[in-house]
């Protein structure tokens, strides 16, 4: 761990370096992206005990070297104290949380996923809100889902904006991101997954859905744009669409509040008991 707290600067190359990470085209030149405050850090050093190289390096402010001596020793020699301009460099919020990483990117190719046999996956078409991306990312790892798909010209996930709405998640579950969405669904249904698009207008409402047991078996859930939904080819591509209903006189349910709505019916439909309903 570097001790001296100005070693580096904002202008110093690796803070630069890590900064750029804001902005897509770098991230991808680097397959690097940023993890911010003390829970996605948490996250991202946790796992990298399960794959080698997850955290590059970690900036953290003296005031948080001090509260979270855990996390000091899980980084070692990754951990660098710096002062808080540094750390307000590289962040990308108003007001940051004294501590970023930066990670390897962790999206793995759609054929992994379905090799381990999935029972439950979340599926983005053409979202372009990150906080939406990252709000889906969260109820899937919530659900216990095995995996989350951004098909299309969906955001990139590992815009910084979605790494937050993520809490943490991202680094719990499977990312695929995945430009040929006709392909992609294909290769789910392929493998005995049953596709549904949650839609307004939709063959089946949830509830009967669930009561009809259509939810009892592998499924993968595919939702579409905040704004105009699923195109009509896309939709056509799922074995049935079901809708939320509401009861109320809301115009309709946001994206993260219908996936996790849609994802939880299939949670409970595939567990027999409460204990199950946490992962170990």
């Amino acid at each position: 761990m570097a001790s001296p707290e100005h070693v580096l600067t904002p202008r110093t190359g690796r803070v630069k370096a890590a900064r750029r990470l804001a902005t897509r085209r770098f991230r991808e030149k680097e397959r690097a992206f940023l993890a911010e405050g003390p829970q996605a850090v948490r996250e991202a050093l946790d796992a990298g005990t399960r794959e080698a190289g997850q955290v590059r390096e970690v900036y953290a402010t003296p005031d948080v070297t001090a509260r979270y001596p855990e996390l000091v020793a899980a980084a070692g020699s990754r951990w660098q104290v710096v002062d808080d301009q540094v750390v307000a460099a590289i962040s990308e919020t108003v007001s940051p949380q004294g501590v970023v990483a930066v990670c390897d990117y962790l999206d793995v190719p759609l054929s992994s996923v379905l090799e381990r046999s999935p029972r439950l996956v979340a599926v983005c078409a053409e979202v372009r809100d990150p906080g939406n991306a990252g709000a889906v990312v969260r109820c899937a790892d919530a659900a216990g889902a095995d995996a989350v798909i951004l098909l299309g010209d969906s955001v990139d996930p590992y815009n910084p904006k979605a790494v937050r709405a993520s809490v943490g998640s991202l680094f719990h579950l499977d990312v695929v991101v995945e430009r040929d969405t006709a392909a992609a669904v294909s290769a789910l249904q392929a493998v005995g997954l049953r596709v549904l698009a949650a839609d307004g207008v939709a063959d089946v409402d949830l509830f009967a859905a669930e009561q009809s047991g259509l939810l009892d078996g592998p499924t993968a859930w595919l939702f579409g744009n905040e704004a105009w939904g699923l195109p009509a080819a896309t939709r056509a591509l799922a074995d049935t669409v079901v809708a939320v209903p509401i009861f109320g006189r809301a115009e309709s349910l946001n994206l993260a509040t219908a996936a996790a709505v849609c994802l939880y019916a299939s949670a409970r439909a595939g567990r027999t008991t409460p204990a199950e309903g946490r992962r170990p």
